[in-house]
């Protein structure tokens, strides 16, 4: 079965759209089979992997958006999925074994709008049908707004893990914590909906420094967030394996010129050729790869 990973801080601004979008394309060249599932009102996974000229007619009409499998609810998330998402200017597939589930701006109206039936939450109808897909994946990873509200909980409830992205700020620290008290009121609210075949609810497993400034320290920080982490392992509230994560990412250039290109840092030739960040990205998916969950 997929392993899969929800990346989401209740603090925004910690570059977890270029985290995720790194980290899929690299798992995808270590020969994983990945599908990035993107639940961000924002959309910029969605528009940077497809970019514009293909978002944009999915963004004005909703057709092949995640949000259509609940309103109007005539398609599943299999009809939705991109295969092989990237193309080069040939129409070629730089990339293989990376697809997506996009989303659009109308995402928003799952929190304003839909009503749907109160026996079958969005995050369950979205649960039972990637369920239908996951043997086709190694790695589904989820990527979730700076909330918990309902798009967000459809990654929640679907992940077997839990990874928040962090700058080296006490922001970062309060988001943290704001995340784990909000995870346990969700986790008490879907219970009764969770199937004994779905294992036990996601905690954080870990936490990733990311976007780290040339010149900063990042040890301080590091010795609090891990002081947090201690009292809340304590306490049961993570998963009991939940670290931070030796790898961490670097803050770049080439980062937003990959967003122009709509391309992963990863992918960019010379462009990114002996940038540390790519390495970053590497390392990070090789951790990942080498630590799945304990049972």
């Amino acid at each position: 079965m997929a392993r899969k990973l929800a990346f989401i801080n209740y603090k925004g601004g910690v570059g977890k759209t270029s985290l995720i979008v790194n980290t899929a394309a690299c798992l995808a060249r270590l020969g994983q089979r990945v599908l990035l599932c993107d639940f961000d009102t924002q959309s910029n996974a969605s528009i940077w992997l497809l970019k514009l000229d293909r978002w944009n007619p999915i963004n004005t009409t909703g057709v092949g958006a995640v949000f259509s499998i609940f309103d109007p609810g005539k398609v599943r998330v299999r009809d939705l999925v991109i295969r092989d998402v990237l193309t080069d200017k040939a129409g070629g597939h730089p990339l293989k074994g990376l697809d997506l589930v996009p989303t659009t701006f109308n995402l928003v109206d799952l929190e304003s709008e839909y009503t749907g039936d109160p026996k079958r939450p969005a995050y369950l109808i979205f649960q039972e049908q990637i369920a239908e897909i996951e043997k086709d994946y190694d790695f589904i990873l989820f990527d979730c707004p700076p909330n918990i509200l309902r798009a967000s909980q459809c990654g929640i409830f679907t992940a077997n893990e839990i990874y928040v992205p962090a700058n080296p700020d006490a922001l970062s620290l309060i988001g943290f914590t704001l995340l784990i008290e909000k995870l346990g009121r969700f986790h008490q609210l879907s219970a009764s909906f969770r199937q004994a075949s779905m294992g036990p609810a996601a905690q954080v497993n870990g936490i990733i420094f990311n976007a780290i400034k040339t010149g900063v320290d990042i040890e301080v920080p590091r010795m609090r967030m891990q002081l947090r982490l201690n009292q809340f392992k304590a306490a049961k509230r993570t998963a009991k394996d939940a670290r931070i994560l030796t790898a961490f990412v670097r803050d770049a250039m080439v980062v937003r010129r990959a967003v122009a290109l709509g391309m992963p840092v990863a992918l960019l030739g010379q462009e990114a050729a002996g940038d540390n960040v790519v390495r970053d990205y590497e390392h990070l998916a090789e951790e990942l790869l080498r630590n799945p969950p304990t049972a």
